[in-house]
């Protein structure tokens, strides 16, 4: 591989986009709409928007293999979201956030037994330091935790194991499938959830273009289920699960980042701590690969 530096990067860019997406809930719960019909507008309009990437680049008939991955795919990416969605009406963002930053580990495992081997040292590692960076970043140190409601951890939690088998998932490389044929599926499928799970007459009651809800799933579209879903697929199958598992912490620091630029929410000196510890363990795998590098070109 030439350079692939740069799958990791497209999924730090994938993981980030992501991490927009809780703000943008908020902001909409705040103009009057539900968690509900907020996730409904975004894979509504993020299929919408996958069809036009797949007219736009493609000229071939639809390819259907792979399928069984594909559907399941979509659906984790509908259950994340939903679930997340789910944990936002009961948590403040920066504790969903946390919550849902337990599939750094989650995956891990997940990779683990999928793989039957223990996870390197550098990666075990650069765990232990992202959750050392974690609870001061999302600004839980000083926070009171005693009233909040158990549906909500619940909620959370549940939104990290369905993240993390969305990127096991992903990183399942379909041979001959075009990533635009690969994200329409998806987010065929993904839709097709969200309808069932959630308020699909958000459509034909006025809410979705009438009441302007359309804006926020725009936004919803491109951030959660666009982006994330197109760079991924792309970038996992090479990165592998483990690592992306590792790479997409970079969600917290852009969480943290949003909450703070749109929703005026303020930042502590100890959350910056936290945010910069958060980058170290994710560039620790970084660092012992170029240490490789480094090694084999002194020793040739």
């Amino acid at each position: 591989m030439k350079t692939p530096w740069i799958y990791s990067l497209l999924v730090i860019i994938a993981a980030s986009s992501y991490g927009i997406v809780s703000t943008i809930i908020k902001l909409a719960m705040e103009d009057g709409f539900t968690a509900s019909e907020a996730v409904t507008s975004m894979f509504m309009i993020g299929f919408f928007l996958a069809f036009i990437i797949f007219v736009l680049t493609n000229r071939e008939k639809i390819n259907f293999n792979g399928m069984k991955i594909l559907v399941l795919a979509g659906f984790l990416t509908a259950l994340t979201n939903i679930l997340y969605g789910r944990s936002l009406i009961y948590l403040p963002a920066s504790l969903a956030v946390v919550l849902l930053f337990q599939f750094t580990w989650v995956g891990m495992l997940i990779s683990s037994v999928a793989k039957r081997q223990l996870p390197s040292r550098i990666e075990f590692i650069s765990l232990i330091v992202l959750f050392a960076g974690t609870i001061p970043a999302a600004g839980l140190i000083d926070a009171d935790l005693s009233q909040t409601p158990l549906q909500g951890w619940l909620w959370g939690f549940a939104a990290a194991v369905s993240f993390s088998f969305f990127i096991y998932m992903n990183g399942k490389e379909i041979k001959g499938m075009k990533t635009s044929n690969r994200l329409l599926i998806v987010a065929f499928f993904a839709s097709i959830t969200t309808a069932i799970l959630q308020s699909p007459q958000i459509i034909w009651n006025g809410t979705l273009f009438g009441e302007g809800l359309w804006v926020y799933g725009l936004a919803l579209g491109l951030f959660g289920m666009i982006v994330p879903v197109f760079l991924f697929s792309i970038a996992i199958p090479r990165v592998g699960s483990g690592k992306s598992s590792i790479l997409s912490a970079f969600e917290l620091p852009i969480a943290v980042t949003a909450s703070v630029i749109m929703l005026g929410e303020s930042i502590t000196f100890l959350q910056v701590v936290g945010i910069v510890v958060i980058l170290i363990g994710i560039g620790l795998p970084a660092m012992k690969y170029n240490e490789k590098l480094v090694t084999i070109k002194e020793y040739r």
